[in-house]
């Protein structure tokens, strides 16, 4: 006999208890969202807009500037994405282990994290001025020549990625913690009396276990690194030349110049570069993780 079917749980809450949530998800979402994309098929100034259709992002494409800061923008999400879950990680994995001063030091890693980051782009611009600064300074002492961490065009953009993971890999430390809190001592016990060696059980055990951190720090500094913009400014204002330029900084570069529709469009390329990195990563994820 087949058992009937089970009515659908009804809310305890009327519709219009949502009402509130929504018109502010609208007003301060949906309709800007909508407004960004019409207005990066115009040509508009704060008083008049006029409909050109694909021709701002014909432009954005055809620019090599702004190509520059679209490749820019992949490889800094995807360098300060890889490097913060892999230093996250391990120093997670340090931070749980029976080492002196174990508290003083997660809050030695997590305190960059609460540093406003105009003030860290502004003190490691000082810390990296190649003649002046402390670090090429001490590395002088050394007999080493320091290189010109922000005016060579070749080192800009990860200099400035080096100072994003030193400031972010706090928050990364924090979610592998709670991640690895939550696995059983059970596995590791059982691994020691199998004989498995440290390594192995971090490969075996620690890996596969802290995936749902992992999922969380991969996901949160791609974003974090495809919208990336204050650090940069404040560090290189996308210079040397072009050479540092992300996404986001070409699109305020193009509002200070008054081209207004062509850095509208640059939002909404940056917003679909999003979505298509993140959502299908996301779905892919999600699979892996019901599929185990």
């Amino acid at each position: 006999m087949v058992p009937p079917r089970p009515r659908s749980q009804k809310s305890p809450y009327p519709l219009w208890f949502f009402l509130p949530a929504a018109v502010i998800y609208g007003v301060f979402f949906l309709a800007p969202t909508a407004t960004s994309f019409w207005y990066s098929l115009t040509r508009w100034d704060l008083t008049t807009a006029e409909f050109i259709g694909l021709e701002n992002f014909r432009q954005f494409f055809s620019e090599p500037f702004l190509v520059q800061g679209l490749v820019n923008t992949l490889i800094y999400a995807v360098m300060t994405s890889g490097l913060k879950t892999v230093c996250g990680l391990l120093l997670a994995v340090l931070l749980t282990g029976n080492i002196f001063a174990r508290g003083f030091l997660r809050t030695v890693v997590f305190f960059p994290v609460l540093v406003s980051t105009i003030g860290i782009g502004i003190a490691f611009t000082v810390m990296m001025h190649p003649t002046k600064g402390i670090i090429n300074v001490a590395l002088g002492t050394l007999g080493i020549a320091g290189p010109g961490w922000l005016t060579n065009p070749s080192l800009a953009l990860f200099s400035v990625a080096l100072v994003d993971l030193w400031k972010g890999v706090g928050l990364a430390t924090l979610i592998f913690i709670a991640g690895l809190a939550a696995i059983s001592t059970d596995y590791y016990e059982a691994a020691r009396i199998d004989g498995a060696t440290r390594f192995q059980q971090f490969r075996r055990i620690t890996l596969p276990l802290v995936r749902p951190a992992t999922i969380t720090v991969v996901t949160l500094s791609l974003i974090g690194g495809l919208r990336s913009f204050d650090l940069i400014w404040a560090m290189t204002r996308g210079g040397p030349g072009f050479s540092s330029d992300v996404v986001a900084s070409v699109i305020y570069k193009q509002y200070q110049a008054g081209f207004y529709g062509l850095s509208t469009a640059g939002n909404v390329i940056l917003f679909a570069l999003i979505v298509a990195i993140i959502l299908p990563l996301t779905l892919w994820f999600n699979r892996r993780e019901v599929a185990q």
